[in-house]
C-alpha cells in the first residue's frame, strides 16, 4: 500500500479508520498481555520453567505425553466422602429409623413378658422351659436378657433387617433414578459397590448395637444385676459378663455379612428395590426352612443361618470356638462368592437410569 492511501485511511488525529485509534493492540504493534509472545497474563498462569501455559503443553501434568487429557484419580479422601454421604442418607431414611425402632423394641417386650411371668415366682416357660436361648436366666441376671434378645432376633428380625437395606443398595438408586448420577461422579463402579458394602456392613453392626444396648438398659431395670453363672457353671464377674456381651454382639454382626452380600448381589439384578428387598427376605426365610428339614443334614452346615446361634458358645468356660470358627468362616466364604458376584454383574452392568 502507498504512503497516499496510508494517509486517506488514518484520521486527523492519527486514528486508523478502519479500526479505531492504531495502538498496541493493532497488528505490527507491540505485544501485549494477551498476545503470543508476550508476558503470561493473570489467566495464563507461568509454568515452573517460566514459560506460558506450562501446565497444558503435551507431556505436562495436564496432557498425557501422547497430547491427550488425563484423566485425575480421584482422592482417597473424596472415596471417604463418598462413603460418608451414604451413611448419613441411609441413617436418615424413615425406613431405616424404622427398622431400628423395632429392633429395640423386641427386648422391651421379651422383657416385659418375662417380668410378668415370673411376678408370681413361677420360671419362665412353665415346667417345660421353652422359649430362646438362656430366658430362663433372665430372672436372675438381667444381663442375659441381651444374650436372649441377640438370640430372639437373629433367625428372622436382624437379618431381615439387613436384607431391606442390602437389597434396595443398588436397585432404590436405579428405581429412583440417581445411579447414573452417581456414576457420573470421579467414583467409579467398583469403588461405588465397596461404599454401598461397607454402608450395609456397617448396618449390620448398629442394628446388632440397637438390640444389645435396649437390652441391657431394660434388663437394668427390670432385673437385678451382678455377678453371672456361665453355661458352664462357672462364675464371672459383671465387667466380665459385659465383654462378652460385646464380644457376641461383635460376632452376630459378623454373621450377617454374608446376608449383606447375598442382598447386594440381589440388588445388582434388578431396577426395582421392592423387588430386590422381596427376593433377598424370601431367600432368608427358604434357606432357614431348608435348615430344619432333617432330610437335607448333609447340605445344613453349608447354609450360613446354620452355625448363627453358635454365639452361645462364648458363654462357656472355656469358650467353644469350634463352631464359631466355622460361622465366621462361611459368613467369610458367602461374602466373598456373592461379593464377586455383585461386583461382575455391576461391572459390566448398562446402566440406564
Amino acid at each position: 500500500m502507498s504512503r497516499a492511501e496510508t494517509r486517506a485511511l488514518d484520521g486527523p488525529d492519527g486514528s486508523d479508520r478502519r479500526g479505531g485509534p492504531a495502538g498496541p493492540d493493532r497488528r505490527g504493534g507491540p505485544a501485549g498481555p494477551d498476545r503470543p509472545g508476550g508476558p503470561a497474563g493473570p489467566d495464563r498462569p507461568d509454568g515452573p520453567d517460566g514459560r506460558e501455559g506450562a501446565d497444558h503443553r503435551p507431556g505436562g501434568p495436564g496432557q498425557r505425553p501422547g497430547g491427550g487429557l488425563a484423566v485425575r484419580a480421584p482422592s482417597p479422601l473424596w472415596a471417604f466422602g463418598l462413603l460418608r454421604s451414604e451413611l448419613l442418607t441411609t441413617f436418615r431414611r424413615w425406613r431405616t429409623l424404622a427398622l431400628l425402632g423395632v429392633l429395640a423394641a423386641v427386648p422391651v417386650l421379651v422383657g416385659i413378658a418375662v417380668r410378668i411371668e415370673t411376678s408370681d415366682g413361677s420360671s419362665v416357660g412353665g415346667a417345660g422351659g421353652g422359649g430362646p436361648a438362656f430366658i430362663a436366666q433372665i430372672s436372675n441376671n438381667g444381663l442375659f436378657l441381651v444374650f436372649t434378645a441377640l438370640a430372639a432376633t437373629l433367625p428372622f428380625f436382624l437379618p431381615m433387617a439387613v436384607g431391606v437395606v442390602a437389597g434396595d443398595a443398588i436397585a432404590g438408586e436405579a428405581n429412583a433414578g440417581t445411579l447414573r448420577y452417581l456414576l457420573v461422579a470421579p467414583a467409579g463402579r467398583t469403588r461405588l459397590l465397596l461404599t454401598k458394602y461397607t454402608t450395609v456392613t456397617v448396618f449390620c453392626l448398629a442394628a446388632t448395637l440397637v438390640v444389645a444396648a435396649s437390652a441391657l438398659v431394660v434388663g437394668a431395670l427390670l432385673f437385678p444385676v451382678g455377678d453371672l453363672v456361665t453355661i458352664s457353671g462357672t462364675r464371672i464377674t459383671y465387667g466380665e459378663g459385659l465383654g462378652r456381651a460385646l464380644l457376641i454382639a461383635l460376632v452376630v454382626a459378623a454373621s450377617l455379612v454374608g446376608v449383606a452380600a447375598l442382598g447386594l448381589f440381589v440388588s445388582t439384578l434388578t431396577s426395582s428395590g421392592i423387588a430386590a428387598m422381596a427376593t433377598t427376605v424370601g431367600l432368608l426365610i427358604t434357606v432357614q426352612i431348608l435348615d430344619q428339614i432333617p432330610q437335607l443334614h448333609a447340605l445344613h452346615p453349608y447354609f450360613f443361618s446354620h452355625y448363627w446361634l453358635s454365639f452361645a458358645d462364648l458363654m462357656r468356660e472355656p469358650v467353644y470356638w469350634d463352631e464359631l470358627v466355622r460361622n465366621l468362616g462361611l459368613q467369610a466364604l458367602y461374602a466373598a462368592v456373592f461379593g464377586s458376584a455383585a461386583w461382575a454383574r455391576f461391572t459390566t452392568k448398562d446402566i440406564t437410569s
